[in-house]
């Protein structure tokens, strides 16, 4: 290709033969005539693998080349930093832009190297005593200079590095002179910011080109000399594979297209955390998760505060609970768990008096000092009232309502605020939810509890006796699990909930749980106290693609770069960045065409496939 480009070159600067120009036959010249035979003239015409690649015309410039109809302007590197760190060229090779870039790393003789080294250590050491003699402060460049050679020398002679030639040369195409210059302008931009200097290559364009095509040669030389350490950090690839023998699906890394297989209980916790903008598909891949969790025998409980997991329940034969005041389902926040061996009656009670005079905070919109020493003496009562206490088992026994701690509280002195607070939970309009016995059995590998129907004032209160419903099954029996809160920032805005969500984050692995929170609400839930605990409790996170408003809180949480950040702005739907332990790459979320059709919320497609139903029931 090199040289056929050549000959063009020079086809634009002299008159050539036919036959010196295509490389013919040599012809006998038999005096002094040449004879133009058939054979000759059309061995001369055929075209070869270069005359079909290479561009129409070519015409060199100190500053470019054109290309035909492109232009071209190659670069070279003359200086870097005292210090490379990893990655530093990373952001040169993500830049979408057309470019190519040609590294040459040449080996250089260690021997040689040493003894350069010896010499140019004498002159530095000269040069320091020369100083001293004459009484000058000590020149901190020639003291590193000692220090760098001498640590360098040990180590070359160790064998622990070898000193390389090593020339860095980028070639940038465009249409016009402008978009050459922007480009320029945005690599040099981003090459000064880590100290990189590069120079165009005047009155040598040819030569930087054909260092940069793909035919391994050289033809620029100009190279700066390196160590092992440092030339390592050239090594442009920096995705992180996230493919492990076991695990699930996530999806698939949008650097190099591996798959991102992972197993959430082979962490040190098995929890998560996933921030997106209101239809950038974090329902669509937390769908998926459960999907593929159940193929691998871990039993999903969800909390669904918009009913999204409705047609997902039934797929896969679970059940789905919609939790209102007109539901017929309904759930006694007085029910106990049962104790564990390794558990005692007595604290499993405490334990469950605590949670409950949190729900009671909630409920009656915050209790002061003597409120709440009258709600925890209360409920012991009431306990005690069906001779439940903590001296024996209480497995067996009926739970109260919420009505008998009504009547235990009303005796109490100083109770009466409090109960007048408590009856519209009692005898009211929002009686029907709590203060009845509970008939609701979540033994199934899938269960889902819908509050989209409860009013907004009693969501808080709703997920959090479901919550505590759910974490009372849980610690009866030791199974994997994952449970689910879809649209966290619900039970974030409560201190209470928030306390209760975070409490089951620390306490989740002790029972084979894995809690993922999910919520579009970035803001408020990092607000609450308990927020950025939750994070750092949380083995996986996921960020998809984030709104202008809050992606430079989350950029300041996740620690996030310029490019990362950019990144989650511009993402397609299902697209973002999948943190795993100490790693995160770009993640890209697929299905196939049965895994989407149960988990899709699109209504267009629910739309669809709810006619298709339609049509093969007719």
């Amino acid at each position: 290709m090199s040289k056929r480009k050549a000959r063009s070159g020079e086809r634009a600067y002299k008159n050539m033969g036919i036959f010196d120009l295509f490389g013919g036959s040599t012809t006998k010249k038999e005096e002094g005539l040449t004879p133009f035979l058939p054979k000759d003239i059309y061995e001369a015409a055929k075209l070869d693998f270069a005359d079909i690649i290479a561009p129409s015309a070519l015409k060199i410039t100190p500053r470019e080349m054109n290309l035909g109809d492109k232009l071209v302007r190659t670069f070279y590197v003359i200086s870097y930093p005292r210090f490379l760190s990893d990655s530093w060229f990373s952001p040169i090779i993500n830049l979408d832009k057309v470019f190519d870039i040609s590294l040459f790393v040449h080996p250089i003789d260690t021997a040689g190297v040493l003894r350069k080294f010896q010499k140019k250590v004498a002159e530095i050491q000269s040069q320091i005593m020369s100083r001293e003699e004459k009484g000058l402060v000590r020149d901190p460049i020639l003291d590193t200079a000692y220090q760098d050679i001498e640590q360098l020398r040990d180590k070359l002679q160790q064998a622990q590095e070898r000193v390389f030639d090593v020339g860095l040369y980028i070639s940038i195409y465009g249409t016009s002179q402008d978009e050459l210059d922007k480009t320029e302008s945005e690599i040099r931009s981003s090459l000064d910011a880590k100290l990189v200097y590069v120079k165009p290559a005047l009155f040598q364009q040819e030569q930087g080109f054909k260092s940069v095509i793909p035919v391994g040669k050289d033809v620029l030389e100009i190279n700066s000399k390196f160590n092992s350490e440092p030339l390592s950090s050239f090594f442009p690839f920096m995705s992180f594979d996230l493919t492990s023998d076991k695990g699930i699906l996530y999806g698939i890394n949008r650097h190099n297209s591996s798959l991102i297989l992972f197993d959430r209980f082979s962490l040190e916790n098995y929890n998560s955390v996933t921030f997106a903008k209101s239809g950038s598909g974090k329902s669509y891949a937390t769908k998926l998760e459960i999907l593929r969790s159940l193929m691998f025998e871990t039993e999903v409980i969800v909390i669904d505060p918009e009913s999204e997991y409705e047609y997902l329940a039934n797929a896969v034969g679970g059940r789905f609970f919609n939790i209102s005041l007109s539901s017929e389902h309904r759930i006694n926040p007085f029910d106990l768990p049962v104790a564990r061996e390794d558990e005692s009656p007595a604290d499993v009670l405490r334990s469950n008096i605590i949670n409950l005079v949190g729900l009671f905070r909630i409920m009656l919109g915050g209790l002061t000092p003597e409120e709440d020493a009258i709600i925890d003496r209360a409920i012991t009562e009431t306990y005690a009232l069906k001779d439940i206490s903590g001296a024996h088992d209480f497995s067996n026994m009926e739970p109260p309502l919420l009505s008998d701690f009504e009547l235990v509280l009303a005796g109490m002195e100083g109770s009466e605020s409090l109960v007048q607070r408590i009856t519209k939970y009692t005898k009211g309009t929002w009686s029907g939810f709590i203060n009845r016995p509970t008939n609701v059995d979540i033994n199934k590998k899938f269960v889902a509890f819908s509050v989209r129907n409860m009013e907004d004032e009693l969501k808080p209160v709703a997920m959090y006796i479901v919550t505590h419903f759910i974490w009372n099954a849980i610690r009866k029996e030791l199974k994997k699990r994952l449970l689910v809160i879809d649209e966290a920032w619900w039970m974030m805005k409560s201190e209470d909930t928030a306390s209760f969500l975070y409490s089951m984050a620390k306490r989740g692995r002790k029972y084979y749980l894995g809690l993922a929170t999910i919520t579009q609400d970035v803001e408020d839930f990092l607000k609450s106290p308990y927020g950025t605990p939750m994070l750092t409790n949380s083995s996986i996170q996921i960020l998809l693609k984030q709104s202008p408003t809050s992606i430079d809180v989350v950029q300041k949480t996740f620690n996030l770069t310029d490019e990362e950040k950019y990144l989650l702005l511009e993402s397609d739907v299902g697209e973002g960045i999948f943190f795993a332990g100490l790693k995160h790459v770009a993640i890209k979320i697929i299905a196939s065409y049965t895994e989407d059709q149960i988990i899709t919320s699109d209504p267009s497609q629910l739309l669809a496939i709810a006619k298709e139903k339609g049509l093969q029931g007719t």
